[in-house]
């Protein structure tokens, strides 16, 4: 195995960029470290994140350059990055974007401003998660790379060993394009006509919504990184762009999340739909699900597909170095195929919404067989939202089956299937009353045990139970003794040792959510805790330890930003009932 002979990049350090098709990682100081070409789950070219010494990036060789800011340009996936160096920290001025639309090409573009002194764009690709040796062919100015990238620049690209460089003098303007296709002998003209052009393709998408309210800054930058990681085609949102980044540093849960995950859609649907705007992405995103919910397996649906609605890979370890050394670092992903009652029961949270905003019924068959599957299955052990390794009666399944049938049943033209719905979720209300409250009191997470996770937060919001009943009074003292530490929140496993890995900021959040029903004010107290470990551009990891102040997990997650634009959209209503009343 190869050691890193310099650190894993600080995952608070990283932006995103993306063409909604695939994505990209790059630092603040202008390295590339994390490239997919093509697809989001495509092997990556560019891994320096998991490999520090043979995983690839491309770099900015600036000598002695820190960093003196960054932004996004709009609400779309234009990041522009300064850099001072030199006598009197003369500033670079770098644009980083993966041109949006249909008509341009696919691959990476940096437009640099004039420098203060010389400098060297370097390039070193690692094809298919560095399982191959690059090939580099040179061609006129430009360089072919492994045979189906190629890397044009407004100076001549060369090659040195397994290196492409590009030497920019002080002075002098630069562009440079990493093309997944051969191009017909770009200049400056085109790089700008590229740039306009990606500009307006992403001011057109972002009016689809358009949040104002209490933490309008957050609910932003949330509702982009959404819309960065769906894809432009199916309209699907992946989880995050990365794979094996770290639940516990140097541990070995990590995890491939560049997939899409039925779960996900009653949070991103109403993300997108309740934030002030026409509800047409939260709508495309169900539209997806719906189209690619193939029955499987005596399932109606896989739990998760890939992008384009297939069955993602195995699993299957990769040699590299991980992550400051956590291994394994694997692609594909081993929870396919599981039951999970949750999934399906938040594919009719999703459906519910969109049928109230919009007064129709669209894809009822599809969420017609999602609701007889969980009528006739609620009962059935599973492997919980956690996707844990071996099935039980895990309570948040039964909790969301009872209040989705509930839900759907309202939309049913068949009074006889109505009723058979309302009365399996009357039965499934009564097993969770019967079977799944701890010594205390409290909803436990697996029915008949001890043990209360964070997900219980939610059940008041899905309108299981009013926030003050006696059950969650019990469960919220639960998490607060037993799961909680800065304001932040653990979940709680059934098979692990939860307090090994960090704080779970979509549980936060959710707790967060729940605080909106009765004390708004602590509700934005348990927010800022969270808003703590988002980056300067307004990115959250999976996890965050308030013991050691790292981040966590794949980076950025979108059920994390879900979760976020939920809470504030809850705030702002309860906190203008309040100021109406």
């Amino acid at each position: 195995m190869t050691h890193p002979t310099r650190p894993s990049p600080d995952l608070q350090d990283l932006g995103l960029l993306s063409n909604r098709r695939s994505a990209a990682l790059v630092t603040s100081l202008g390295e590339v470290v994390w490239y997919c070409p093509g697809r989001f789950d495509a092997p990556s070219l560019l891994a320096r994140l998991l490999d520090a010494a043979r995983g690839g990036s491309w770099a900015v060789d600036l000598p002695g350059a820190v960093h003196a800011g960054r932004r996004y340009l709009g609400d779309g996936g234009h990041l522009e990055s300064v850099l001072r160096a030199g006598e009197g920290g003369k500033k670079l001025i770098i644009s980083d974007f993966m041109p949006f639309g249909d008509d341009l090409p696919c691959g990476v573009c940096r437009v640099l401003s004039a420098a203060p002194q010389a400098y060297r764009l370097v390039l070193k690709a690692a094809p298919d998660y560095a399982r191959r040796t690059v090939t580099l062919e040179q061609e006129g100015a430009a360089v072919q790379i492994d045979g189906q990238h190629w890397l044009y620049a407004s100076h001549p690209a060369r090659i040195e060993a397994d290196a492409v460089v590009v030497e920019v003098p002080a002075d002098e303007a630069a562009w440079a394009v990493l093309s997944d296709e051969r191009l017909d002998h770009p200049d400056w003209a085109t790089v700008t006509r590229w740039r306009e052009t990606s500009l307006l393709n992403w001011q057109a998408l972002t009016t689809h919504a358009t949040y104002h309210g209490p933490y309008q800054e957050a609910a932003r930058a949330s509702l982009r990184a959404l819309r960065l990681l769906t894809d432009h085609v199916g309209h699907a949102t992946i989880a995050a762009p990365t794979t094996s980044l770290p639940e516990v540093l140097g541990g070995e849960k990590n995890w491939d999340y560049r997939y899409v995950w039925l779960r996900d859609a009653g949070m991103v649907v109403s993300a997108l739909t309740r934030a002030g705007g026409d509800g047409s992405e939260g709508r495309a995103f169900l539209e997806f699900i719906c189209a690619h919910a193939t029955p499987q397996n005596g399932l109606p649906a896989p739990p998760f597909m890939t992008v384009d609605g297939g069955e993602p890979p195995e699993e299957t370890e990769l040699d590299l170095a991980g992550y400051a050394g956590s291994r394994p670092v694997q692609i594909g992903n081993g929870a396919r195929g599981q039951l999970q009652l949750d999934a399906y029961g938040n594919v009719l949270l999703a459906a519910k919404l969109i049928y109230e905003r919009f007064g129709t019924r669209e894809h009822w068959g599809v969420i017609e067989r999602m609701a007889e599957f969980l009528a006739e299955h609620w009962r059935d052990d599973d492997y919980g939202i956690w996707e844990e390794r071996r099935k039980r009666p895990y309570v948040a399944g039964k909790v969301l089956a009872a209040v989705a049938l509930d839900y759907i049943a309202e939309h049913s033209e068949d009074p006889a299937q109505a009723a058979r719905w309302k009365a399996a979720a009357a039965d499934a209300r009564t097993w969770v009353e019967q079977h799944a409250l701890d010594s205390e009191g409290a909803y436990t997470y697996v029915a008949g045990e001890e043990g209360v996770d964070v997900t219980a937060a939610l059940y008041p919001v899905w309108g299981f139970c009013a926030p003050d009943s006696p059950e969650m009074l019990a469960t919220m003292a639960a998490l607060e003794r037993d799961s909680c530490q800065d304001h932040l929140y653990w979940r709680h496993l059934a098979d692990d040792d939860t307090q090994r890995e960090g704080a779970f900021l979509a549980g936060t959040l959710w707790v967060a959510q729940y605080w909106v029903m009765r004390d708004p004010a602590r509700a934005r107290v348990i927010l800022d805790a969270a808003l703590a470990y988002a980056n300067d551009l307004g990115l959250l990891p999976e996890m965050a330890d308030p013991r050691t102040r790292l981040p966590l997990g794949n980076v950025p997650q979108t059920f994390v930003h879900a979760a976020l634009v939920g809470v504030v959209v809850d705030l702002a209503e309860a906190e203008r009932a309040r100021d109406m009343a």
